[in-house]
């Protein structure tokens, strides 16, 4: 699929429209992101295969994310906590 061959700087689109031209939105999404709307309200977006590999596969672990935080050596005082009374349960 050549990029050249995207004419249309359109980027929303009716759901009949976008039904009648799908050839046309798909290859467009390659640049942009295309909207399709349902009885004027934004219902789905259709992206290209690599935007979509960048937000459904994470590039980092959780841990590894935390350890290269900017905030991880940050000190922080956390208050004592205060000791409660022990409270009967009846079982």
């Amino acid at each position: 699929m050549a990029l050249a061959a995207v004419q249309t700087k359109k980027e929303n689109w009716q759901l009949q429209e976008a039904k009648a031209m799908f050839s046309e939105v798909v290859k467009a999404s390659v640049l942009k992101p295309q909207i399709i709307t349902v009885h004027g309200k934004e219902t789905a977006v259709l992206i290209s295969f690599g935007d979509y590999q960048k937000l459904a596969c994470p590039q980092q672990t959780l841990f590894q994310f935390l350890q290269t935080s900017p905030l991880r050596n940050l000190d922080i005082e956390l208050p004592q906590r205060q000791p409660e009374e022990m409270r009967e349960v009846l079982l």
